[in-house]
């Protein structure tokens, strides 16, 4: 028995090189048993699709493999695969990242928390809508993961406002009789200092909050201080745990704002070059709505699993008042510290506002946008993202002063501009445009190998299911599957095999895949799923179970707005009754005659 545990957790350290090794032995009957092209094809997409769920290469280098693989195994041509890695989608993001290094070195986004947080008020269900509002709109434009460490430090020093220390609230929850005394107070001992960054600004917002004024005595019973402690530790799991999911859903609403939304773009260019439905002020005019609506129920459904929306009050009225007077002051204080808006600020908020202007009116279909003042097809999201991105580096992040000119005096040191190179080396996270490229590339193989008409063919069994109810497996079958893959690997693996299956069952290709697109960012219920969730699970005081009972329900309710904005405005801004011309015009060049597509009552839609 020994022997085979020591042999299992020796495999187990190597395990991921055995996956390196093994797969592609396991996979090559493929090349041998199917058409030619398409079998290769699979085995590279198979290849990559495990390399990312299980990370046995890091997921930037299984993006490269294209780049070896396609050209050995006659997919595609190099010249045709490298181009794939930075196409125009990729500088669009580049952009936006960009412009996000800009917000966060300036502090600009704090400011912003502060503001909101100073207004909502401080019972734990108005504090828990704007934790998640704030969260939400921050994710828009800077990476989940940052505004999730950001956020949490924030959180948790008004949270000690309110409360006190959660470990002294763990403590009052159970005497040390109490059998589960052992398992509420474990995870305690894993504090949030294990993530450096965050810790240092929860020392910065706490270092004040302690009070020399000394305590009166408790009149109340033991039971309940252990009631009342429960109940606040409670409220605080609820706040950790709206931060990351909040932060996911808004990311959601911007093309720029996660990288899933940005490969449905590129795919649509390589499948469907006519179709120019699609660019960032149309997304967001469907998908903001969706994420407001989102955003409401998931707080709902927070609150009142953590015990924001109780009618009970945490403890007496006096302390209570005393408390949230505490919390208050804190915001006001840290918004104070800030000092008056300079001029770095002001800049970069106005070049904030002038990029999401810009790139919500050059073509937002529903009105005249200015993209008529140029020639036809020319400019696109990309070149406005990167022209404002280009202004940071050279624009001062000190006023400029005439005086300066006249004064032999004054210092002569070169101005700092509002974004360095060196910034943004180091903020910009260059793998994430390679697993773009990657997903453009494997999109490109499976186009030009005929993969995805290969796959679409055994697709047709699933063109009985009414389009309406197929929207809400493809939905929940990708947040499921996100669950255990990252948002971007998933995105990259499903999208040709759903734009194949929409053409198979004549339905318009996005009635499925803004669904499936969205979807895959609604990974709520493991800390593992997204980097934000595991953030806030690091911080010591969730448990699995937590994520599991609150994410299953977040989950629901998110197939279900999903549902109801592709079937209601979705329907009418991209006119999703219509099987479009772009959608016919690869039809009948991809799809073998002999496979006459099935009609499908609109009516369904």
């Amino acid at each position: 028995e020994m022997r085979v545990s020591v042999a299992a957790r020796k495999l187990w350290c190597i395990r991921k090189q055995l996956i390196v090794l093994l797969v592609p032995l396991l996979f090559l009957p493929l090349l041998f048993t199917l058409p030619e092209k398409e079998g290769k094809c699979l085995y590279v997409v198979l290849l990559m699709a495990i390399f990312w769920c299980t990370e046995a290469l890091p997921l930037a280098v299984t993006a490269m493999l294209p780049v070896c693989l396609f050209p050995t195994l006659g997919i595609l041509p190099s010249k045709k695969v490298c181009i794939q890695y930075f196409l125009e989608t990729n500088f669009l993001f580049l952009s936006g990242l960009l412009m996000a290094s800009c917000i966060e070195e300036w502090g600009l986004h704090r400011r912003i928390a502060l503001k909101v947080l100073s207004v909502v008020g401080l019972q734990p269900a108005k504090l828990i809508l704007g934790m998640m509002l704030t969260s939400s709109f921050l994710s828009m434009w800077l990476s989940n993961t940052a505004t999730t460490a950001m956020m949490l430090p924030i959180a948790n020093a008004i949270l000690e406002s309110l409360f006190g220390d959660l470990e002294s609230l763990k403590e009052k929850c159970t005497s040390p009789s109490d059998p589960e005394h052992d398992l509420i107070k474990g995870p305690s001992t894993v504090k949030l200092c294990s993530l450096p960054s965050v810790a240092t600004e929860k020392q910065i917002l706490s270092e004040e909050r302690r009070t020399d004024e000394v305590e009166p005595s408790d009149p109340r019973t033991s039971e309940e201080i252990r009631s009342e402690a429960q109940y606040q530790v409670n409220v605080w799991k609820g706040f950790l745990i709206c931060i990351p999911y909040s932060a996911s859903i808004g990311g959601t609403a911007t093309l720029t704002g996660t990288a899933p939304n940005l490969i449905l773009i590129g795919q649509l260019k390589t499948y469907f070059p006519n179709c120019e439905l699609i660019n960032f002020g149309s997304w967001f005019a469907f998908a903001f709505p969706l994420m407001f609506i989102f955003l409401l129920a998931g707080w709902v459904w927070i609150a009142f699993l953590y015990g924001g929306l109780s009618p009970r009050l945490c403890f007496k009225k006096n302390e209570r008042a005393k408390a949230e007077a505490r919390a208050k002051a804190l915001i006001v204080e840290e918004y104070r510290k800030l000092g008056r808006i300079n001029f770095a600020e002001g800049s970069i908020s106005f070049f904030f506002i002038l990029f999401a202007v810009l790139l919500f009116t050059r073509d937002p279909k529903f009105f005249t946008g200015w993209s008529v003042f140029f020639k036809k097809g020319y400019v696109s999201d990309a070149v406005t993202g990167v022209i404002i991105a280009s202004i940071l580096f050279f624009f001062p992040s000190q006023r400029p002063s005439l005086s300066w000119w006249f004064d032999s005096r004054a210092s002569n040191t070169p101005y700092v501009p509002l974004l360095s190179w060196r910034k943004a080396q180091e903020s910009v996270p260059w793998n994430i445009i390679l697993l773009l490229g990657g997903g453009f590339a494997m999109a490109k193989g499976c186009e030009e190998s005929g993969l995805a008409v290969w796959i679409g063919g055994h697709l047709q069994p699933l063109a009985e299911v009414p389009p309406a109810a197929a929207v809400m497996l493809i939905t929940g079958f990708v947040a499921c599957f996100t669950e255990f893959a990252s948002n971007t690997a998933t995105i990259i693996i499903f999208l040709p095999v759903i734009a194949e299956l929409a053409i198979r069952v004549s339905v318009n290709p996005l009635y499925f895949m803004i669904p499936a697109t969205i979807g895959c960012s609604y990974a709520f219920m493991l800390p593992v799923s997204t980097p934000p969730n595991s953030i806030a699970f690091a911080s010591g005081h969730l448990m699995v179970k937590d994520m599991v009972k609150t994410g299953l329900v977040m989950n629901v309710l998110g197939i279900l707005c999903v549902s109801l904005a592709i079937n209601t405005w979705g329907v009418a801004m991209f006119n999703l009754t219509d099987n479009p011309d772009w959608a016919q015009t690869i039809k009948t060049t991809n799809v073998p005659a002999m496979h006459t597509p099935l009609q499908v009552l609109n009516g369904t839609l």
